[in-house]
């Protein structure tokens, strides 16, 4: 069965520290493919400073630039808000696909004010990665409390398609110091240098398969 991890977020806007932990993922989990799941609109951050969502998948392209990481914008069409419906849309649509969800040590900080975050739990294994300032802070997290034993060791991360869910792994990796809220401080206008890429023209995997 093909192993694919899955990052959500708004890329708003995508820089190196994802495709960092992107490639740090597909090494240390043995993945095929990670899919960046870029979010129409996240229920837990604001409007104000959301690019829109075709600069941030241009973005994303640009970003990525490796040919086993591949961004999508599959939850504007599946209508799904919350990683729990979108996890269960595409484990009905890829039953042959195994799927591990990918985060930084930032959203695990805030997972437990996630919509049904314990569903999503009990769907796929979580996999964190490290985050610069989060990492101490989100071992600590009501959600991480609440894995407890659940937790497993970084040196069996490889074996993840084994663990009984719920599941989670804290992967120690070299940190990036890069951030999204830092790039639009530095350059707020940055989404129209996006607006000349067109994401329709750039391949799609999940698109192609969902709708033919």
């Amino acid at each position: 069965m093909k192993s694919i991890g899955l990052l959500g977020g708004s890329f708003n806007p995508a820089h190196a520290g994802h495709r960092h932990i992107s490639v740090e993922a597909l090494r240390l989990l043995g993945l095929d493919e990670v899919w960046w799941l870029v979010s129409p609109q996240n229920p837990l951050k604001t409007t104000a400073d959301m690019a829109p969502l075709a600069a941030r998948v241009a973005s994303a392209h640009h970003a990525a630039h490796h040919s086993r990481i591949h961004v999508t914008d599959i939850e504007q069409g599946l209508g799904t808000r919350f990683a729990v419906d979108t996890v269960a849309a595409l484990q009905r649509r890829y039953p042959n696909v195994r799927f591990i969800w990918l985060m930084g040590a930032d959203n695990l900080a805030q997972l437990h004010h996630w919509s049904r975050w314990r569903a999503l739990a009990a769907r796929v294994p979580i996999a964190v990665l490290a985050r610069p300032r989060y990492t101490s802070f989100a071992l600590t997290a009501p959600a991480m409390a609440w894995f407890g034993r659940r937790r497993h060791g970084s040196a069996t991360a490889g074996t993840w398609r084994k663990w009984r869910l719920p599941a989670i792994v804290v992967l120690d990796i070299r940190m990036s110091p890069l951030s999204a809220t830092a790039i639009r401080r530095a350059d707020p206008a940055w989404a129209a240098w996006h607006f000349a890429d067109s994401p329709s023209l750039m391949p799609d995997p999940t698109r192609k398969l969902l709708w033919p």
